[in-house]
């Protein structure tokens, strides 16, 4: 039997596939009671993710459209190169990361090219633009995973990306994201990169979320992780007090850059 967080999650799941649900539907598949599922119901709509009606339910927050990686590269770049450049100050010499694949975390990348040659920071990726970046970093010992290559994001993938993860421990995750919602967590767009995502949270002590603060709010396809596995959030100045006083309730450091 689920308990009421997975059915909650699965209920979720086939509102952002398919734009509303029944009652009469979810009874028979989730083996709960009409009253349980009208509570689910209403737990959404509190939270504003969804709008009640005859029945059912109707998403309110679709999930976004998915851009390559050129279109993404040209959309707030400004504000993805101060987060970056404050995302490399937390980096410090000796430190073994993981810089997960993307155009907010690739001027991270191109941050901590100028380390020194002692630095000795080990940084794995499954990004191909961030290997590339840090091919010949001078204080950057570089691990790319093996894998499929996703074209549209530059992102390797796969059940060889995430094998090669394993028997590794690091620092630090910088973590890109498609969308950070307070109940939902943080999403993707892509069900196998949120499984790897999912795996590099497994292998690093904290979670840095890189993120320009035009994702709060949204909820893609597929979830990498809840807010509870996030140890700080690097945004910039266009957070909303809502967002501020959510993520510090949670425990969550949050640094916003200017």
């Amino acid at each position: 039997m689920r308990n009421t967080r997975e059915r909650r999650e699965q209920i979720l799941q086939m509102l952002m596939e398919q734009g509303s649900v029944q009652v009469a539907e979810l009874v028979p598949m989730m083996g709960v009671s009409a009253v349980t599922i009208r509570t689910d119901l209403s737990v959404f709509e509190d939270q504003g993710l969804v709008t009640r009606n005859y029945g059912g339910a109707s998403m309110n927050r679709m999930p976004p459209q998915e851009q390559n990686i050129r279109q993404k590269d040209e959309l707030n770049s400004t504000l993805k190169e101060r987060i970056g450049a404050r995302a490399a100050a937390l980096v410090e010499p000796g430190d073994n990361i993981i810089i997960d694949s993307g155009t907010t975390t690739m001027p991270l990348a191109r941050h901590l090219r100028h380390l020194p040659a002692d630095a000795r920071v080990t940084v794995m990726t499954n990004g191909l633009n961030i290997a590339w970046e840090l091919a010949d970093a001078e204080g950057v010992e570089l691990m790319l995973t093996g894998g499929l290559l996703r074209k549209k994001s530059l992102s390797i993938q796969g059940s060889q990306a995430e094998a090669s993860l394993n028997g590794y421990n690091f620092d630090k995750l910088f973590l890109g994201v498609d969308g950070l919602d307070l109940q939902f967590g943080i999403t993707t767009h892509h069900e196998a990169e949120a499984s790897i995502n999912r795996k590099m949270v497994e292998r690093a002590k904290k979670v840095f979320v890189v993120s320009d603060a035009s994702k709060f709010g949204r909820v893609s396809l597929h979830r990498i992780i809840q807010m509870d596995r996030v140890h700080t959030v690097i945004t910039d100045a266009g957070i909303n007090q809502e967002y501020r006083e959510g993520l510090l309730r949670l425990g969550i450091e949050l640094i916003v850059v200017d």
